[in-house]
């Protein structure tokens, strides 16, 4: 009879932890969709925290009612050796591209003249992001993949799990399959946090943050994405079970309910001419939101309007991207240093006053050569407009003449090495000057060690220009093949390796051999 009781009393207590642990899943979500979606918190951030430890608490003693939707498991599941294809239900098309109001009235006078018939249109900021398709199966997160060549991209699921305005459970009323388009991103804030780490750490500092969310999404280690604080955003069903919304207004509504983010700011335009209009004030966007845009996108609002203007092999013709220009920043040059890459090529670098731009700082921008400089005619002491080439490589664009005092330093190329005091040439017919100490020249040395660990070389983490800087300062290599030679000992005494670190740089060493 007493084990009857106890067995009784043990029942009961599973079936009080059952319901409080639904109870917290669900609130969990609850205040996940209000904080995520709605941006519209009810609660503090220590008492969500502290909802969050009582569901891990619960989980922990009762691992028999541990679900894989559930809050705390975002994070989970072994290292990945390998990203498997997805096919997915439709083509991800790109965007045709414009640059000015006039090529956009151009777009809406194709569409209306295809049509036969009025046109309005939906307005969107485009998010600098990496596409993705989230694929749910009763409501539930089923697969996620990467966009690949629009056709099959590889699979991502665990990576994307761990982005916490991704819901893993739909709300109420979702459609039992539905597979949406949306772009992950990373925020400013993060972004700047990130390089920071990675410049402490002596790693390779992301260009943008484009490039820091693709690098993030495609980690072989969930947990390392999920220490990356990315974000989401979807704005197009792919494919879904029953009848898609009749325009893209009602859609980006209904993915909102259905518990999606969707882009902030979106505005309806009656005619092509107000999308214009709201493209044009949609620039001054880019400072005031915390993530990267690059211009607004333009689509047809009406779905059955889409279908029949239809799309080509690449591009809908349905829509179009309004792509901002290059985004220019004015600071003043305080010297012209000259960096020597790994073919010997001089390179004159303006050292800046820091100044923000396309949402990092930038100190430092290429002058590119000789003649670069005497055709910009770029000075010590000039004020200069300075801007990203490609969202990425800082350049100056321009000198501000009409600033100048009178006291500003022209510049001339030395004709030795800054790096090893070899003689210097510029061959007929080349922009570039060269050193002409192949041999033992330590920048192209270096350089060349740096090219060689990178990804485009063989990819060795870890090797980055605080540690080549070290072994180079303690004579551990004289060329790439020393690298090979290095042992765990020698790189646990560098400065901030350790024995750990040490380890891991030896095995992506032999990995790449």
């Amino acid at each position: 009879m007493a084990a009857a009781d106890e067995g009784t009393r043990g029942q009961e207590a599973g079936g009080d932890a059952r319901a409080e642990i639904e109870r917290l899943r669900r609130l969990i979500r609850h205040h996940e969709y209000l904080y995520y979606v709605l941006d519209a918190p009810e609660i503090s951030d220590e008492e969500f925290d502290q909802l969050m430890e009582r569901l891990k608490a619960l989980e922990a003693a009762h691992p028999e009612l541990v679900a894989p939707d559930s809050p705390t498991r975002r994070v989970g599941g072994a290292r990945s050796g390998e990203f498997p294809p997805v096919r997915h239900p439709q083509p991800l098309l790109s965007l045709d591209d414009v640059f000015s109001r006039e090529e956009l009235l151009a777009f809406g006078r194709r569409v209306e003249a295809a049509l036969g018939e009025p046109v309005e249109y939906v307005v969107e900021p485009k998010i600098d992001g990496l596409s993705v398709a989230v694929t749910y199966e009763d409501g539930r997160l089923a697969v996620a993949a990467t966009r690949g060549d629009g056709l099959v991209g590889e699979e991502v699921t665990p990576n994307v799990r761990t982005v916490r305005s991704v819901p893993l459970v739909l709300r109420e009323g979702a459609p039992r399959r539905l597979t949406v388009r949306g772009e992950v991103y990373m925020p400013r804030e993060a972004f700047e946090r990130l390089n920071e780490e990675r410049e402490a750490a002596g790693l390779p500092l992301f260009a943008n943050p484009r490039n820091a969310a693709a690098g993030s999404l495609r980690q072989l280690d969930p947990a390392v994405t999920a220490g990356r604080t990315l974000a989401a955003l979807f704005y197009q069903i792919l494919d879904m079970e029953g009848e898609p919304p009749g325009t893209q207004a009602e859609l980006l509504e209904q993915l909102r309910r259905w518990g999606f983010r969707t882009p902030p700011a979106w505005r309806l335009a009656r005619s092509i001419e107000e999308a214009a209009d709201l493209c044009e004030a949609g620039a001054a966007l880019r400072a005031t939101l915390p993530f990267q845009i690059d211009g607004m996108v333009v689509k047809v609002n009406r779905r059955d309007q889409q279908e029949r203007l239809g799309a080509t092999s690449k591009v809908p013709r349905w829509a179009a991207a309004w792509k901002f220009p290059a985004e220019e920043a004015l600071t003043v040059v305080r010297a012209i240093e000259v960096s020597v890459g790994r073919t010997g090529a001089l390179t004159p670098v303006a050292v800046l006053d820091p100044v923000r731009l396309a949402g990092t700082t930038v100190t430092h921008a290429s002058l590119h050569n000789e003649d670069y400089v005497r055709e910009k005619d770029v000075r010590v002491g000039d004020h200069v407009w300075v801007r990203k080439a490609g969202e990425i490589i800082p350049e100056v664009v321009r000198v501000e003449v009409a600033l100048r005092s009178g006291e500003e330093e022209p510049f001339r190329m030395p004709d030795r090495c800054p790096a090893c005091g070899a003689a210097v040439v510029r061959l007929p017919g080349e922009a570039a000057t060269r050193c002409t100490n192949r041999a033992s020249c330590p920048a192209q040395l270096r350089e060349a060690l740096l090219h060689w660990a990178s990804r485009p070389g063989m990819d060795i983490d870890g090797l980055g220009p605080a540690v080549v800087d070290q072994l180079l300062a303690r004579g551990l290599v004289h060329d790439a093949s020393d690298l090979y030679a290095l042992g765990v000992p020698a790189l646990a005494a560098l400065e901030r390796m350790g024995q750990k670190s040490a380890e891991n740089l030896v095995r992506a060493i032999d990995a790449s051999r």
